[in-house]
């Protein structure tokens, strides 16, 4: 595993500059936590802002475009998000998945995007409950990471992956321990066939999925976790650092 363990809030559509408070509660209280690595994807609108008020936390995008620039209205580049102050772009989420219909190879573009920019990754892959019942979980999870990681050969420092199944999130439900172990444990493995054991090790795996501060230490202590992607929990200063004060707990133990 990576040193520290990771810990995202995406704020997905939510935030104006009022939230900006929040921010700068979590970028100050992250100091504290030194031995986890704290980051928040607000939306593109606040990128700059959050940026600017960030002095520990990294600042990341939601998505981008698979071009680098063009007659795309509405849509903003790997290289804009990366010009406002993201370093880092969260890509694949079910959401996008689902609302946009967007396809695995569209999202291998806007991996390559994204690093052709400079910018970290964060692949996102996850089932759907009828998938899961079907007994088919794992392999699709493992066929959407086939398509979109990118054959690198500094992968530890680029790309992270986020495991979330789409049941789970924003539900209040959560996988059961031993279904996220059996999931990261087969992630891993693909990920070592695709980067060799010594640059695996140092490719985190979050989970994601209604990650609350109550149930944050029991997850982050699973073999092969190693951080979370957090949706609503990460809107409150209070409920995200009580997820990163788990984290630091979880990382001691």
């Amino acid at each position: 595993m990576a040193e520290r363990p990771y810990i995202v809030g995406n704020w997905k559509m939510n935030g104006t500059r009022a939230m900006l408070s929040e921010a700068r509660a979590i970028d100050r209280a992250a100091q504290r936590y030194m031995k986890v690595e704290v980051a928040l994807a607000p939306p593109f609108t606040l990128i700059h802002a959050v940026h600017r008020e960030a002095e520990q936390i990294g600042v990341g995008a939601q998505d981008c475009h698979a071009e680098p620039d063009g007659a795309h209205t509405g849509d903003v580049s790997a290289t804009m998000a990366a010009d406002s102050g993201a370093k880092f772009v969260v890509l694949g989420h079910s959401e996008r998945r689902g609302d946009h219909g967007e396809s695995d190879a569209l999202i291998a573009a806007k991996v390559s995007a994204a690093l052709e920019a400079g910018l970290r990754i964060i692949l996102c892959c996850g089932e759907s409950e009828a998938t899961r019942d079907a007994g088919e979980a794992e392999q699709f999870v493992l066929d959407q990471l086939r398509a979109g990681l990118p054959k690198l050969d500094d992968a530890a420092d680029r790309v992270t992956v986020a495991y979330e199944p789409i049941w789970a999130i924003g539900t209040g439900r959560t996988a059961e321990a031993d279904d996220i172990a059996a999931m990261h444990r087969a992630i891993h493995d693909l990920l070592v066939e695709t980067y060799g054991e010594e640059q695996a090790s140092g490719v985190r795996i979050l989970y994601g999925g209604s990650v609350k501060p109550d149930n944050a230490r029991e997850i982050l202590s699973l073999p092969h976790v190693g951080g979370a992607l957090v949706g609503g929990a990460s809107l409150s200063a209070e409920s995200f650092l009580g997820i990163v004060v788990a984290a630091s707990e979880a990382d001691e133990g």
